[in-house]
């Protein structure tokens, strides 16, 4: 017997998806749904995404109205009323539908080339899936939210005035030694003020984490979050073997380049405040001085690039999509956050007019292309990538603008910009190492200590950090990774970045041979979202997915020679 499904939309236009009362009835409809035919399971999997897609953009929401005002007590209580109240039972009943799917018979019978990706991971999150790790999860959610707090609060009274600890960057880009180390002393001694509440924090997210991987039959965090984050095409042996890689490719790099810069600034040692002042003496690069300012010359930047990008960065100059500035009561860093039911991109950062916000734009308006490319699929699980190739969407963007860099800056200004760029890469890939690195030792040893915690730290910058003194102000070093909020909130995301930007770099040397090509090569891969196996992804886009010694070489030679072309 045949049966035709409804093709109606499943979702009420207007269902405040904020409030559990609402969406239970219809979560359990499509639990109670009868299953005749493999076209029935398809129809739940399209209702599905269809609901899952408004929860997710009311979550979004109110995500992005808590960490835009981290001082607004409406804002964080709503938030926080839908960590509570909303997120443990849509846990569970995502877990309760997720079994009903993979252990459907007809499930077999579905075009596995279409949804063999959604069922592996459905799979594995039913496998991982334990209720008691439902009231640990939502404690984890409003421990971080406890940070965002902590953070957001910080300002520095510098010269007569507030400052946001962003904007206290631009104080490390001055020629001024002493204006730099004064700013660079002031904002460490604001965080060091908080040490002691992050700690706390942190040390209650190690133990609630190990919790949630006991329960799931683990012995550690680490690998459990690692099956939980779908690495199918790689272990925390490769990790490691990309920390190794590093050590030996990038790390030599970085030290040389800390040794010319000392050279160059004529200082001996080398300090943390030296690190992004222009070893010219020449002022700092301004990109823009408000955010009107950039939004407008970064439209430029992708209209001349390509005309489908100019024309989707348009498309977030109205609508809420941005909000940029730096201020007070503001979270920290910077996100692309997609808005899945009416499927617009929001772009949250903290300009402060420095060279990196202008990164930053350009690096999230990356991901925002991402998820507009793959907006169309209907199914929601689809138009999420793996977050190693959703870098790549970013990543790419940063290197792919530098021959539009002249819509900011002269054209010596510009080389410089790209040089910056090209230089600062040994810094990120040797960070990324040991982001990595030092999670890998947290959650392997969740019993630590602060003070051991602090050790282990030191001793990693020690094999991944760039080649400078320390000398009287060691207090500070232990607790320079609170500045890194991804530790807090998205464990163990981060080595993504590392895998991204070797990928980034790829289609950069692309680029170099045939941009338009290598941007319908960018197009077609982000147009299939996660709706292939990651290395199957980087092949959409012509690249591998490779993350050893031998490619970091080939990569960073090139990286190398582009340097030497470039004018110090």
């Amino acid at each position: 017997m045949t049966t035709t499904c409804h093709a109606d939309s499943f979702v009420p236009a207007d269902l405040d998806a904020t409030r559990w009362e609402n969406l239970e009835p219809l979560y359990q409809a499509l639990l109670d749904r009868p299953i005749r035919c493999p076209s029935c399971l398809e129809r739940i999997l399209l209702d599905r995404s269809e609901l899952d897609a408004t929860v997710s953009e009311a979550e979004a929401d109110l995500y992005i109205e808590m960490t835009c005002h981290t001082d607004d007590e409406a804002a964080q209580a709503a938030y926080l009323a839908f960590v509570e109240n909303v997120e443990p039972k849509l846990r569970q009943a995502s877990f309760d539908l997720d079994r009903r799917i993979v252990e459907c018979p007809f499930a077999a019978e579905l075009d596995q080339d279409r949804y063999g990706v959604l069922l592996r991971d459905l799979k594995t999150d039913v496998e991982l899936f334990r209720p008691e790790n439902i009231p640990l999860q939502t404690e984890i959610t409003k421990l971080d939210q406890e940070y965002s707090q902590v953070n957001g609060a910080m300002t520095v009274h510098f010269r007569g005035e507030e400052e946001t600890m962003a904007r206290m960057g631009r104080f490390l880009e001055e020629t001024d030694r002493a204006t730099r180390e004064a700013a660079w002393r002031a904002v460490q001694e604001r965080r060091a003020a908080d040490r002691d509440r992050i700690n706390g924090i942190f040390d209650k997210l190690v133990a609630r984490r190990h919790q949630t991987a006991i329960n799931a039959g683990f012995a550690n965090f680490r690998d459990f979050q690692h099956k939980r984050m779908r690495r199918f095409d790689y272990t925390p042996e490769d990790c490691q073997r990309y920390h190794e890689g590093i050590e030996q490719v990038v790390v030599p790099l970085l030290r040389r380049l800390n040794a010319e810069r000392a050279t160059e600034l004529g200082v001996d040692p080398l300090r943390p405040w030296d690190l992004a002042v222009d070893v010219k003496g020449r002022q700092p690069l301004r990109p823009f001085k408000a955010a009107d300012e950039l939004v407008d010359k970064t439209s430029r930047v992708f209209h001349r690039m390509r005309s489908d990008l100019g024309q989707m960065f348009d498309a977030m100059r109205g609508g809420g999509c941005l909000d940029l500035e730096s201020r007070k009561g503001k979270a920290p860093g910077g996100y692309q956050y997609q808005r899945q039911r009416s499927r617009r991109p929001f772009i949250f950062m903290n300009a402060a007019g420095l060279h990196r916000d202008l990164v930053t734009m350009v690096h999230e308006a990356g991901h925002a292309f991402h998820s507009t490319f793959s907006k169309d699929d209907p199914i929601l699980h689809y138009r999420n990538s793996p977050m190693e190739f959703a870098e790549v969407a970013s990543m790419s963007m940063e290197l792919l603008a530098f021959p539009f860099l002249d819509e900011f800056y002269s054209a010596a200004e510009a080389d410089r910009a790209r040089r910056h760029h090209l230089e600062d890469l040994a810094t990120k890939l040797a960070w990324i190492a040991q982001i990595d690195a030092f999670q890998h030792w947290i959650y392997t040893h969740p019993t630590h200590t602060p003070a051991e915690r602090g050790e282990q730290w030191v001793a990693l910058t020690q094999r991944f950090g760039p080649a400078v003194s320390w000398a009287g102000i060691e207090d500070f070093l232990p607790d320079q990774w609170h500045r890194q909020l991804h530790l807090f909130g998205v464990p163990f995301y981060y080595i993504e970045y590392g895998i991204a930007q070797l990928g980034a770099l790829q289609l950069w040397l692309q680029a170099r041979q045939d941009l338009s090509s290598a941007l319908d090569n960018y197009a077609r891969a982000m147009t299939l979202g996660g709706s292939r196996p990651l290395p199957e992804l980087f092949e959409a886009a012509g690249l591998r997915f490779d993350f050893g010694a031998d490619t970091m070489r080939t990569l960073m030679s090139e990286v190398g020679e582009e340097l030497e072309r470039l004018p110090a």
